[in-house]
């Protein structure tokens, strides 16, 4: 398989930030949005909302330059905002079914650019643990609209692409083969730094750690992506993921006491690192102090850790620790090659704390998919998602079959540039 390969694309010049669109003369686009659920702190809300009534940006509330005119919920439970947000916004409808809200009541496609949020909701899980969202079958829906009408717009998708690698890899297929921008992922590549850290372009990376926290085929997927950000800016850009390995319970802590290779430890020198950025790293004392626990702690805190440890063809060491019960942060350090100090960053998730309206972390995402929108291209390579989709989907497969190691030929497959500009937000 050829390996695949996207332009570098830098941050995206604003205009619209000034809040009157493109241009004078250009319509402003118009936004189908799909949801699982459209409800108070959902993912549904923290996108949409921000669409229709703006968001915190550049120091001031910014009015986007698109108009959510259509919306498919495809589950109303308790808390359900839809009918709330019909009566705010008049010019915004509701559809039963995907294909109307992309025609609106025409033969032909009605809007210029789709948002798939398909995170939350009442939907089964299988075997191995997986909720299956149905992103892929909303996408499929899209399409079939797009082939029907011979027109397409750009497609922005929440998080990783599918909980199945064939149907992601569908995905991504089809998005080229039609040729509409497509763009994927989560807030964690765009959201504050701690300190404002980027990876310097070209950066000759030995290893990276991201210490994180959540469950499997969830929140491994924020911390996936958190880690890919930051090491694809390396010397040569993203070559693919050669092979991808599993740790889970004791194991993780014998590999960080006593790992592969010799008696010194690079990578439990850059998971302290990460501890170190971390906001809500526990103490293993009681009240108020500042002791770094030892390993031993960490392990009476964070009692089922889990590994995922990923080699890149250019021999470059990805790790990603899921440390629930220890932090409540995502963290990243990096070793360089000429044995400069380690580098490292807390992708910083304010607005979590219980009361809060909402996540505020959703405003840096927002406003990069409503550049996708105005601009007609994404912000960022999908192919950053589809990878660290390909990864959640093969480490989920190890966990269910027991198996330390799986050789991935499909991911070394993924080659492409990042960004040239840093996009994350800034103070």
């Amino acid at each position: 398989m050829a390996a695949m390969a996207a332009g570098a694309a830098g941050t995206v010049a604003a205009p619209w930030v000034r809040g009157e669109g493109a241009s004078a003369s250009s319509a402003r686009p118009r936004i189908a949005a799909l949801a699982t659920e459209y409800r108070k702190m959902s993912h549904g809300q923290g996108i949409i909302d921000r669409f229709m009534d703006g968001y915190g940006w550049a120091g001031r509330h910014h009015r986007p330059a698109i108009d959510v005119v259509s919306l498919y919920v495809d589950q109303r439970p308790k808390g359900d905002l839809t009918d709330e947000r019909l009566a705010r916004h008049p010019d915004l409808a509701v559809y039963p079914t995907i294909a109307e809200a992309l025609t609106r009541g025409t033969d032909s496609l009605a809007v210029d650019g789709v948002a798939i949020i398909g995170e939350h909701g009442d939907y089964p899980r299988n075997a191995k643990g997986q909720m299956l969202y149905p992103r892929y079958e909303f996408f499929e829906q899209i399409v079939e609209v797009f082939k029907r009408t011979g027109k397409s717009v750009p497609v922005f998708n929440d998080k990783h692409l599918s909980w199945n690698w064939e149907w992601a890899r569908s995905m991504y297929d089809t998005a080229r083969e039609m040729g509409f921008a497509f763009m994927a992922g989560s807030s964690l590549p765009v959201t504050w730094r701690i300190p404002e850290l980027e990876t310097p372009k070209d950066a000759p990376i030995q290893e990276a750690v991201c210490v994180g926290y959540g469950g499997v085929d969830s929140y491994d997927f924020h911390g996936l992506e958190s880690l890919q950000c930051m090491i694809e800016r390396r010397r040569g850009g993203e070559t693919g993921v050669s092979a991808v390995e599993v740790l889970r319970g004791d194991s993780v802590w014998k590999f960080l006491e006593h790992p592969p290779g010799g008696a010194k430890n690079p990578t439990r020198e850059l998971f302290d690192a990460c501890l170190c950025r971390s906001f809500s790293l526990r103490s293993p004392l009681p009240g108020y102090g500042h002791a770094f626990p030892e390993l031993g702690q960490m392990g009476d805190l964070a009692r089922d850790p889990l590994l995922y440890r990923m080699t890149y063809n250019d021999g470059v060491i990805g790790c990603l620790f899921m440390m629930s019960g220890l932090v409540q942060d995502f963290t990243v350090a990096m070793r360089l090659e000429d044995d400069s100090p380690i580098l490292s960053t807390q992708l910083n998730l304010p607005g979590l704390a219980p009361g809060q309206t909402m996540p505020n972390f959703f405003s840096a995402l927002a406003h990069h998919v409503e550049a996708l929108f105005v601009t007609g291209k994404s912000p960022y390579p999908v192919e950053r998602t589809l990878l660290t989709t390909g990864v959640v989907c093969a480490a989920v497969d190890l966990l269910a079959d027991g198996r330390p190691r799986m050789e991935t030929p499909h991911l070394g497959a993924i080659a492409y540039q990042p960004p040239t500009e840093s996009q994350f937000m800034r103070s």
